[in-house]
């Protein structure tokens, strides 16, 4: 009588382990060359995707090979069920592990071209956050289909982790709500760090975005504060991202000046702008008002560039240039008339007093 192992005999076990060693053997090559082929291809290109899958692919653990290999060899066995069954949810419970190893092995290479795009520290502190929580869900995600592929029930469990999360969720709503603002100003990037933003009444330059605040430094050098919350909630000016400036003003003259040098004073505005040709693109000048003590000109032009120091030499040279043009032509600039307040009406003189009277001297 022929020996038999679990209803299969020695040749059948031994065409099994021939077929599982087969198995290794060609799908860890299958690996070898994969890596090697991508890592060539990786190097030639600029995109990430292929660097992520040649660091997974790496990541595959031989045990996942050797697992993999031993569940083709038993599909040569006549197994009974429950040996059967085992043989899956031990390969199930393997390829689910790997699966996990291989979605924390791209969350990190993600979080690894995240970094060397966005050095700062706000970008690397928020990285830090979304890789962690990112991981955390497939870590999550995975032992949950492990625990069902072995038989657990584990509908309960996640009942229970969703109770346990709304309670969480609403006991540090505020912290959570300052949280996700700060990715969401990581992510979507409506300012960075260095960047001379508006923020309602208060302006600065952002010095630091945190993952519950982020901080200006004010132009008098104070440090203002504001939840992350409340900045997305609030109307944000970025004055960094101006790729031209509008300027505009008004020039007022005396009145009693001529028509003749009303006439050229529009010259002599757009020529002043135009004399800052490198800085300075002229709009319009016109004579836009007749004021209660003044003849007003409206000069828009634009400034090239964003820099509010080149804005303000080129506006103090136009205006050095206008100055000295109304001079040469004899016009001048008008004085607000003030109305001259009559000092206050004298006092009423106090009635004189009657001199007093002597008495007459007694006889």
């Amino acid at each position: 009588m022929p020996y038999t192992l679990l209803g299969n005999s020695i040749e059948e076990w031994g065409t099994a382990l021939a077929v599982m060693a087969a198995a290794v053997v060609l799908l860890y090559l299958v690996k070898c060359l994969a890596v090697r082929r991508l890592a060539v291809i990786a190097e030639r290109t600029h995109t990430a995707i292929d660097d992520w899958l040649v660091r997974a692919l790496r990541k595959t653990w031989l045990l996942t090979i050797v697992v993999g290999g031993a569940w083709l060899g038993s599909q040569m066995l006549d197994l009974p069920a429950k040996q059967h069954m085992w043989m899956w949810r031990i390969t199930a419970t393997t390829l689910l592990l790997q699966g996990g190893v291989w979605g924390d092995s791209l969350v990190r290479s993600w979080r690894g071209s995240y970094r060397a795009r966005n050095e700062t520290g706000a970008s690397a502190t928020s990285a830090a956050i979304i890789d962690f929580v990112l991981r955390l869900v497939v870590w999550i995600v995975f032992t949950l289909m492990v625990l069902d592929n072995l038989g657990f029930n584990i509908t309960t469990l996640v009942a229970s982790l969703g109770i346990s999360g709304i309670a969480v969720a609403l006991a540090v709503q505020n912290i959570l709500g300052d949280l996700f603002a700060s990715l969401s100003i990581v992510l979507d990037k409506p300012f960075v760090v260095g960047d001379f933003i508006i923020v309602d009444d208060k302006l600065g330059s952002v010095e630091y975005i945190g993952l519950k605040t982020t901080r200006l430094r004010g132009l008098g050098g104070d440090q203002i504060i504001f939840s992350n919350g409340d900045i997305l909630r609030a109307r944000i000016l970025n004055q960094t991202r101006m790729h031209t400036r509008r300027a505009a003003f008004i020039l007022r003259v005396r009145q009693g000046t001529t028509e003749e040098q009303l006439r050229e004073i529009p010259q002599i505005l757009k020529d002043a702008v135009l004399s800052q040709e490198a800085t300075a693109t002229f709009e319009r000048s016109h004579f836009s008002g007749l004021g209660e003590w003044s003849f007003d000109f409206e000069t828009v032009y634009w400034i090239k560039s964003p820099d509010y120091f080149v804005f303000m030499d080129t506006q103090q040279a136009i205006y050095l240039r206008v100055v000295g043009a109304l001079a040469e032509r004899g016009i001048e600039l008008a004085i607000p008339m003030r109305l001259m307040m009559a000092p206050p009406a004298a006092e009423a003189a106090p009635t004189a007093r009657p001199e007093p009277r002597l008495a007459k001297p007694m006889h």
